[in-house]
């Protein structure tokens, strides 16, 4: 049993369970019918996702490596409100009982909120894939 941190719309690995959107916004011109067989994601899940502000700001940097620890200290502290933190609780918790993962669309993990999403997820104790 794990969680894993993936791209959404990449081909779905072998055993990789539920798929969950940790997206602010669904994916455009998807039908909502076709989410899942088109590999996004299962069940939308925008409470872990950055703020709008955040996605606003980051997409302002124009992705300059000094703009990312900014990001990563905001969607850190995001991430402590109360809905966020109780998500983050809950998909640790499920990593040690079912399959399942999370994801962005952004091509590059590094400069995404999932590589930090990982690193909060492996704080609460969660088992990564």
């Amino acid at each position: 049993m794990a969680i894993r941190v993936v791209r959404l719309g990449s081909p779905r690995a072998r055993d990789e369970g539920l798929r969950l959107g940790t997206v602010r916004r669904p994916p455009r011109g998807v039908p909502r019918r076709e989410f899942a067989s088109r590999d996004y994601y299962d069940v939308w899940l925008p409470e872990v996702a950055p703020s709008e502000a955040l996605v606003k700001a980051a997409q302002a940097a124009g992705g300059k490596p000094a703009g990312w620890p900014s990001f990563v200290r905001r969607y850190r502290s995001e991430m402590k409100r109360p809905a966020p933190s109780h998500a983050l609780d809950l998909l640790a918790a499920l990593s040690h009982v079912a399959d399942l993962s999370v994801g962005c669309y952004c091509a590059d993990e590094s400069r995404c909120h999932r590589s930090v999403l990982r690193d909060l997820l492996a704080e609460r104790g969660a088992q990564l894939g």
